[in-house]
Protein backbone atom coordinates (compact mmCIF):
# COMPACT_ATOMS: atom_id res chain seq x y z
CA UNK A 1 0.00 0.00 0.00
CA UNK A 2 1.02 3.84 -0.39
CA UNK A 3 2.71 5.06 2.52
CA UNK A 4 0.73 7.90 2.46
CA UNK A 5 -2.62 6.03 2.01
CA UNK A 6 -1.32 4.10 5.15
CA UNK A 7 -0.96 7.49 6.93
CA UNK A 8 -4.22 8.42 5.73
CA UNK A 9 -6.44 5.46 7.17
CA UNK A 10 -4.24 5.62 10.19
CA UNK A 11 -5.60 8.66 10.92
CA UNK A 12 -9.21 8.36 10.31
CA UNK A 13 -9.07 4.77 11.98
CA UNK A 14 -8.09 7.67 15.04
CA UNK A 15 -10.44 10.29 14.24
CA UNK A 16 -13.63 7.51 13.95
CA UNK A 17 -11.66 6.74 18.00
CA UNK A 18 -12.02 10.13 19.04
CA UNK A 19 -15.72 10.98 17.85
CA UNK A 20 -16.99 7.83 18.74
CA UNK A 21 -19.53 9.56 21.33
CA UNK A 22 -20.78 11.48 18.85
CA UNK A 23 -21.04 9.41 15.85
CA UNK A 24 -21.84 6.01 17.95
CA UNK A 25 -19.07 4.17 15.29
CA UNK A 26 -15.43 3.91 17.52
CA UNK A 27 -13.81 2.25 14.06
CA UNK A 28 -14.59 1.50 10.67
CA UNK A 29 -16.00 -2.36 9.25
CA UNK A 30 -13.23 -4.07 7.70
CA UNK A 31 -15.00 -3.56 4.34
CA UNK A 32 -15.56 0.10 4.34
CA UNK A 33 -11.70 0.56 5.14
CA UNK A 34 -10.46 -1.87 2.54
CA UNK A 35 -12.97 0.23 0.02
CA UNK A 36 -11.18 3.19 0.59
CA UNK A 37 -7.81 1.42 0.79
CA UNK A 38 -8.51 0.63 -2.75
CA UNK A 39 -9.61 4.08 -4.10
CA UNK A 40 -6.51 5.93 -5.25
CA UNK A 41 -8.24 9.64 -3.72
CA UNK A 42 -5.26 11.52 -5.72
CA UNK A 43 -7.05 10.26 -9.37
CA UNK A 44 -9.87 12.44 -8.02
CA UNK A 45 -8.43 15.59 -7.71
CA UNK A 46 -6.82 18.24 -10.26
CA UNK A 47 -3.18 17.96 -11.12
CA UNK A 48 -2.25 21.02 -8.78
CA UNK A 49 -4.19 19.27 -5.92
CA UNK A 50 -2.54 15.86 -6.01
CA UNK A 51 0.49 16.43 -3.61
CA UNK A 52 -2.03 16.75 -1.12
CA UNK A 53 -4.24 14.24 -1.98
CA UNK A 54 -3.76 12.29 1.26
CA UNK A 55 -4.04 14.84 3.70
CA UNK A 56 -7.21 14.32 5.77
CA UNK A 57 -8.70 17.65 4.66
CA UNK A 58 -11.23 18.62 1.81
CA UNK A 59 -9.45 19.89 -1.24
CA UNK A 60 -11.05 22.02 -4.18
CA UNK A 61 -12.19 20.37 -7.29
CA UNK A 62 -13.35 23.43 -9.37
CA UNK A 63 -16.12 25.29 -9.81
CA UNK A 64 -16.98 26.10 -6.50
CA UNK A 65 -16.70 22.38 -5.23
CA UNK A 66 -14.54 19.67 -3.36
CA UNK A 67 -13.72 16.35 -2.13
CA UNK A 68 -14.84 16.25 1.08
CA UNK A 69 -12.36 14.88 3.96
CA UNK A 70 -11.40 12.18 3.96
CA UNK A 71 -12.36 11.04 7.67
CA UNK A 72 -15.87 12.58 6.25
CA UNK A 73 -16.11 10.49 3.10
CA UNK A 74 -15.85 6.78 5.36
CA UNK A 75 -18.14 8.02 8.43
CA UNK A 76 -20.51 8.46 5.77
CA UNK A 77 -20.13 5.65 4.13
CA UNK A 78 -19.34 3.40 7.40
CA UNK A 79 -22.98 5.21 8.69
CA UNK A 80 -24.95 4.00 5.42
CA UNK A 81 -24.02 0.67 6.59
CA UNK A 82 -23.89 -0.72 2.85
CA UNK A 83 -24.19 -4.20 1.97
CA UNK A 84 -22.75 -5.85 -1.13
CA UNK A 85 -26.67 -6.59 -2.90
CA UNK A 86 -27.61 -2.59 -1.82
CA UNK A 87 -28.28 0.04 -4.78
CA UNK A 88 -27.27 3.37 -3.27
CA UNK A 89 -28.41 6.85 -4.68
CA UNK A 90 -25.37 9.83 -4.12
CA UNK A 91 -26.17 13.40 -4.45
CA UNK A 92 -23.45 15.45 -5.56
CA UNK A 93 -20.66 13.42 -8.04
CA UNK A 94 -18.35 16.06 -7.74
CA UNK A 95 -14.96 14.26 -8.48
CA UNK A 96 -16.64 10.56 -8.34
CA UNK A 97 -14.49 9.40 -5.61
CA UNK A 98 -17.19 9.09 -3.31
CA UNK A 99 -19.21 6.76 -5.64
CA UNK A 100 -15.60 5.05 -6.37
CA UNK A 101 -15.65 4.18 -2.77
CA UNK A 102 -19.26 2.93 -2.45
CA UNK A 103 -18.95 0.88 -6.16
CA UNK A 104 -16.54 -1.58 -3.93
CA UNK A 105 -19.54 -2.13 -1.55
CA UNK A 106 -22.86 -2.46 -3.30
CA UNK A 107 -24.47 -3.57 -6.40
CA UNK A 108 -25.07 -0.17 -8.52
CA UNK A 109 -24.41 3.33 -7.67
CA UNK A 110 -26.24 5.85 -8.97
CA UNK A 111 -25.01 9.92 -8.92
CA UNK A 112 -26.67 13.13 -9.70
CA UNK A 113 -24.31 15.96 -10.09
CA UNK A 114 -25.54 19.72 -10.78
CA UNK A 115 -22.47 20.90 -12.47
CA UNK A 116 -21.84 20.02 -16.36
CA UNK A 117 -18.25 20.26 -16.54
CA UNK A 118 -17.95 17.47 -13.09
CA UNK A 119 -20.51 15.51 -14.19
CA UNK A 120 -18.96 14.83 -17.78
CA UNK A 121 -15.53 14.85 -16.04
CA UNK A 122 -16.69 12.29 -13.50
CA UNK A 123 -17.85 10.25 -15.61
CA UNK A 124 -15.06 9.66 -18.14
CA UNK A 125 -12.89 9.62 -14.57
CA UNK A 126 -14.77 6.62 -13.70
CA UNK A 127 -15.12 4.41 -16.86
CA UNK A 128 -11.53 4.69 -17.72
CA UNK A 129 -10.82 3.76 -14.07
CA UNK A 130 -13.17 0.53 -14.44
CA UNK A 131 -16.37 1.40 -11.99
CA UNK A 132 -18.47 -0.32 -14.37
CA UNK A 133 -21.39 -0.33 -11.68
CA UNK A 134 -21.14 3.63 -11.31
CA UNK A 135 -24.11 5.53 -13.20
CA UNK A 136 -23.98 9.26 -13.79
CA UNK A 137 -26.65 11.68 -14.22
CA UNK A 138 -26.78 15.59 -14.89
CA UNK A 139 -29.40 16.59 -13.25
CA UNK A 140 -31.08 18.35 -10.13
CA UNK A 141 -29.85 16.75 -6.76
CA UNK A 142 -32.52 17.51 -4.77
CA UNK A 143 -35.28 15.57 -7.12
CA UNK A 144 -32.91 12.31 -6.77
CA UNK A 145 -33.48 9.70 -9.72
CA UNK A 146 -37.13 8.50 -9.03
CA UNK A 147 -36.38 6.07 -12.57
CA UNK A 148 -34.70 3.55 -10.54
CA UNK A 149 -36.13 4.18 -6.64
CA UNK A 150 -36.27 2.89 -4.40
CA UNK A 151 -32.56 2.74 -3.04
CA UNK A 152 -31.11 1.07 -0.16
CA UNK A 153 -29.02 3.56 0.60
CA UNK A 154 -29.09 7.35 -0.26
CA UNK A 155 -25.76 9.70 0.94
CA UNK A 156 -25.73 13.65 -0.21
CA UNK A 157 -22.79 15.19 -0.42
CA UNK A 158 -24.03 19.10 -0.02
CA UNK A 159 -26.11 20.12 2.89
CA UNK A 160 -29.94 20.82 2.30
CA UNK A 161 -31.27 23.69 4.73
CA UNK A 162 -33.97 20.69 4.85
CA UNK A 163 -34.00 17.38 3.86
CA UNK A 164 -35.54 17.16 0.13
CA UNK A 165 -38.71 15.28 0.20
CA UNK A 166 -38.21 13.22 -2.86
CA UNK A 167 -34.89 11.70 -1.53
CA UNK A 168 -37.01 10.45 1.27
CA UNK A 169 -40.16 9.54 -1.34
CA UNK A 170 -36.92 7.46 -3.17
CA UNK A 171 -35.49 5.43 0.36
CA UNK A 172 -36.58 2.18 0.77
CA UNK A 173 -38.32 0.80 3.62
CA UNK A 174 -35.15 -0.81 5.84
CA UNK A 175 -33.16 1.84 4.08
CA UNK A 176 -30.65 4.73 5.25
CA UNK A 177 -29.81 7.99 4.11
CA UNK A 178 -26.63 10.11 5.59
CA UNK A 179 -26.76 13.85 4.46
CA UNK A 180 -25.71 17.09 6.08
CA UNK A 181 -28.65 19.65 6.96
CA UNK A 182 -28.01 23.44 7.44
CA UNK A 183 -28.14 26.47 6.09
CA UNK A 184 -25.00 27.11 3.74
CA UNK A 185 -21.74 28.17 5.15
CA UNK A 186 -23.23 28.43 8.39
CA UNK A 187 -24.05 25.51 10.88
CA UNK A 188 -24.53 22.09 9.84
CA UNK A 189 -25.35 18.85 11.10
CA UNK A 190 -24.75 15.27 9.37
CA UNK A 191 -28.00 13.56 10.19
CA UNK A 192 -28.66 9.85 9.50
CA UNK A 193 -31.97 8.55 8.87
CA UNK A 194 -33.26 4.99 8.66
CA UNK A 195 -36.84 4.32 7.19
CA UNK A 196 -38.80 1.46 8.65
CA UNK A 197 -40.86 -1.27 7.42
CA UNK A 198 -43.67 0.62 7.74
CA UNK A 199 -41.93 3.71 5.64
CA UNK A 200 -42.29 5.93 9.25
CA UNK A 201 -38.34 7.58 9.59
CA UNK A 202 -36.08 7.95 12.53
CA UNK A 203 -33.37 10.91 12.28
CA UNK A 204 -30.18 11.26 14.59
CA UNK A 205 -27.93 13.72 14.45
CA UNK A 206 -24.55 12.60 14.14
CA UNK A 207 -22.06 15.63 14.47
CA UNK A 208 -21.52 19.02 13.53
CA UNK A 209 -20.14 19.32 10.04
CA UNK A 210 -19.49 22.16 7.63
CA UNK A 211 -20.40 21.60 3.45
CA UNK A 212 -21.08 23.33 0.49
CA UNK A 213 -24.65 23.93 -0.22
CA UNK A 214 -27.00 21.70 -1.77
CA UNK A 215 -27.61 23.93 -5.40
CA UNK A 216 -30.69 23.67 -7.93
CA UNK A 217 -29.43 21.71 -10.81
CA UNK A 218 -31.00 21.12 -14.63
CA UNK A 219 -34.33 19.74 -14.32
CA UNK A 220 -34.34 15.96 -14.68
CA UNK A 221 -34.74 14.75 -17.59
CA UNK A 222 -35.56 11.01 -19.09
CA UNK A 223 -33.11 8.20 -17.85
CA UNK A 224 -32.38 7.78 -21.70
CA UNK A 225 -31.49 11.35 -21.89
CA UNK A 226 -29.38 11.52 -18.95
CA UNK A 227 -27.88 8.03 -17.53
CA UNK A 228 -24.78 6.84 -18.28
CA UNK A 229 -23.28 3.48 -16.97
CA UNK A 230 -19.58 4.09 -16.81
Amino acid sequence: MDPRLERLLDRIDAEMRATADWTGRAALAPRVRAALAAVPRHAFLPPEEQASAYDNYPRPIGYGQTISQPYIVALMTELLDPAPGDRVLEVGTGSGYQAAVLSRLVAEVYTVETVPELADAARDRLARMGYANVHVRLGDGASGWPAFAPYDGVIVTAAAPEIPPALLDQLAPGGRMVIPVGAPYAAQELVRVAKDAAGETDRRVVLPVAFVPLVAGPANKSAKDHETAT
